[in-house]
Parts: structure tokens; sequence; C-alpha cells
């Protein structure tokens, strides 16, 4: 087992490891890990686009003090994992569904190390996608926890056509592999200012993102491919058309979301058995990295849920 950079000053936790892993189709995936001792089990946690795994050791230290271990992935095409686009500032994957491949490795490796179960999923944006698809093809955790999911895209109305139709004509054509509009090579925290961004409220928070990208900036990673947004689309729709999974759950919501889609997120929470949504007053998109009584508030509540699954089925 090798291991792979990290870097706990800026991740905020120097109890950190990471190690190199293969997936079975080629590609190396930077895998980290922080062990509690005697934990009560380990949360999985299934980071955003554009994230890596630093920007998980504070909410790695929040669940270490609630007494749970936690581990995080670079996912394929971010991170310090393998990209897939001869411009690694492109946000681009073959298949939406390779995704899960990457899944499948996180939690081989966690038995791996020996990390104690049960295992709970904590699935922020992106990672919401690919944390409910996973549920459908039994992963195998106790419970499972979203932060604004990517169940569907802000876009706006007018927009959302010329979303699908170019996306879709994009690949037959051969311009897939180019930024979808609007879209640029500069990671988003280092263009945008603190005051009108849309992750999070807390600027120390803000801060800290900036700083974690200055210090390795091999993490930056720009827009989404026309041809990821297309495998996104899709994968969105593509859920939305299957019933909840019977696997006890919360979902959190800031009142601020602007980008993905509340509506989508409400709709699929009023059908979930056993789930429950949890909207948090003054949030944004980024609620694990929200002021701290807001992030107070998410962790306590799923760390309750993972101490009595039971009392969300009730």
């Amino acid at each position: 087992m090798e291991q792979a950079p990290y870097n706990g000053r800026t991740a905020r936790n120097e109890s950190g490891i990471a190690h190199w892993v293969m997936t079975p189709d080629g590609v190396r995936l930077r895998i980290g890990h922080w062990p509690v001792d005697g934990a009560r089990g380990t949360v999985i946690m299934f980071p955003g686009r554009t994230e890596y795994v630093e920007k998980y050791g504070p909410a790695a230290a929040d669940f270490a003090t609630r007494g749970y271990a936690s581990l995080a992935i670079d996912w394929r095409g971010q991170g310090l994992a393998d990209r897939l686009h001869k411009n690694p500032a492109v946000g681009h994957v073959g298949r939406f569904s390779d995704y899960q491949i990457d899944a499948r490795a996180a939690v081989a490796h966690a038995r791996t190390l020996g990390l104690p179960e049960p295992f709970h999923l904590l699935a922020h944006s992106m990672g919401g996608a690919i944390g409910l698809r996973a549920l459908y093809e039994d992963y195998p955790v106790e419970t499972a926890a979203f932060s604004a999911p990517m169940w569907g895209i802000s876009i706006a109305p007018y927009l959302r056509p010329l979303a699908w139709g170019l996306s879709t004509v994009s690949r037959p054509l051969g311009f897939s592999h180019v930024f979808a509009p609007g879209q640029q090579a500069e990671t988003y925290v280092l263009r945008e200012g603190f005051e009108t961004n849309t992750l999070t409220n807390d600027p120390e928070m803000f801060a800290l993102l900036k700083e974690q990208i200055e210090a390795e900036p091999g993490l930056a990673l720009g827009g989404p491919s026309l041809h990821w947004l297309n495998e996104a689309l899709r994968e969105a729709r593509n859920l939305a058309q299957r019933p909840s999974p019977a696997v006890p759950c919360l979902c959190f919501l800031g009142s601020q979301e602007e980008i993905v889609d509340p509506a989508r997120i409400r709709e699929r929470m009023a059908s979930w058995p056993g789930g429950e949504l949890v909207e948090l007053e003054g949030g944004k998109h980024e609620v694990i990295l929200e002021v701290p009584e807001i992030r107070a508030a998410l962790f306590d509540r799923c760390v309750e849920m993972f101490d009595d699954p039971r009392r969300l089925a009730a």
C-alpha cells in the first residue's frame, strides 16, 4: 500500500493518512482516512465535483470528536487522482457510471485498512448523485446522509433545453471535450470573492479553500466539459425515475442553495421511507463548511442517525 501526499496543515487535521489506490480499470485514485481510537463506525465521505481529500479534514475532525472515523476519496478526474483529459483543468469523465468503480474502491480500501464498521455514507453535491446510485447497487452502508445532493442541476428554465441540446450534439460533432458554456479553466475559489461566492457564509472556511489550492495547485479544477454535463444531466434524469431506497437517510439543504436543484431534493425526500429533509436556514451550497452553528447542527444530526438508525425508520 503506497502512501500518497496529504497536507494535514491545510486540512486542519493532522491525523489523516492518504494512499494511492488503483482501480480495476487502471485509474489511480487518492484515498485519505482519519482513524479514531475506539470509533463506533466509519463515515465514508463522497466529495463533490472539483473537491479533494483535504477539503474533508475539518469534517473528519467533527466526526472524530463525536466518535467516528472517516474516509474520503479523490474521484477520477479531480484532486490528485488521475486526470482524464489532456487539459487537466477540464472536469471530465468517460461515463458517470465510472464513478461507481471508484466508490467500490473506497469501501474496499476501508476494509483493507481495517476501519471499524458499520460504515455510514456522507455524500455532497456530485457525490450525492454517485451516492444515490451506489445505494441502488447495495453499497454496504447502514445509513446515508446527503449534503446538497446533485439530484438535479440548477439551470434557468430557458437555458435547460440549450444545455441538453448542446451537450448532446457535442459528442457526435466532436467538441464534447470543451468547457460547458460559462465555464473556464480557473478554479472557482481563486476567481470569486467571498462576498459573491455561492459556497459558504463562513469567511474562514472560504479562505481555507483558497489556502488549500494555493498550497497544492495540482488540486485545482476548472469547469466541466460538455461531455461531463451531458453525463450528469442523464444521470440525474435516470435517478429521478427510480423510487428511493430503503436506507435510513438524512438530507441537508441550505436555504441559499444556488448550485443544485432544491425542487428535485424536496421531491425525492418527500417519498424516501425512513428519510428526513433538514433545511438549514442561512446555509449556502457547502453546508459542511458553513458557519459553526450550521456545521454543529449537521454533524450532531448525522451522528444521532448513525448511533440509532431505527429512529428515522419509526
